[in-house]
């Protein structure tokens, strides 16, 4: 299943969704002052991380879902992680980072918030990760942000850490608008990734196993719950 607004996303083009996005970070409350430091480094350092209707409307899924273990696939600098122990006391995350400087930086985010001993940090590529690194109880939650034109693999190789009734997230599935775009028109190093992307996107969309729906809200949303 798939949601629209008024408009989609336009090549090069800020649009409504955009706006909405803007309009909905005006009315939230003013942000923790060690958030806003995250949220400059990041943008000064050009590391991604969500932005506030994406962040703001995953927190809001997962306090209704309440889940007590989440698994994150793509840390970065901690951003996520910390938001999601920050709105669930009584959740623990597992998060994952392949890139050195960005896990290192996360681990001093982390100890720095307190949340060391409810948010487990691995750094190593998720594709290559021994499992046996993460077994135990099931996971209630996966979060996929890292390698766009990798979200199959990822999906393919965490689902099955996932518990019946659990919920799969996946960010930026709109890539900024050039999932809207041809072949052609997309710079040649771009296209596998954004070709990978649209692949998985159809193929967990008519997925029998899970219940799937995309929404526009920051860079596109992608839910899937585990039947």
């Amino acid at each position: 299943m798939i949601y629209y607004v008024d408009k989609e996303y336009r090549t090069g083009v800020e649009t409504t969704i955009t706006t909405y996005d803007s309009y909905i970070a005006g009315l939230l409350k003013e942000k923790d002052p060690f958030l806003t430091e995250m949220e400059s480094y990041a943008e000064q350092n050009h590391v991604p991380i969500m932005d506030s209707g994406a962040i703001e409307t995953l927190l809001g899924l997962l306090s209704i879902q309440k889940p007590n273990r989440i698994l994150e696939i793509g840390s970065a600098i901690g951003y996520s992680a910390i938001r999601m122990a920050q709105s669930l006391p009584d959740t623990f995350i597992t998060t994952i980072e392949r890139d050195q400087a960005r896990y290192l930086k996360a681990v001093d985010y982390i100890e720095a918030a307190g949340l060391s001993n409810r948010i487990q940090i691995i750094e190593a590529d998720a594709l290559l990760l021994d499992d046996q690194r993460i077994v135990g109880e099931a996971y209630d939650a996966l979060f996929i942000d890292a390698a766009k034109g990798q979200y199959k693999r990822f999906f393919e190789k965490y689902a099955s850490f996932i518990s019946s009734g659990g919920v799969i997230y996946c960010d930026n599935m709109f890539l900024h608008g050039m999932v809207l775009r041809e072949d052609k028109e997309l710079p040649r190093r771009k296209r596998t990734m954004v070709r990978n992307l649209k692949e998985f996107t159809r193929w967990v969309l008519n997925h029998p196993d899970y219940v799937t729906s995309l929404f526009p809200l920051g860079d596109g949303i992608l839910i899937a719950i585990k039947k």
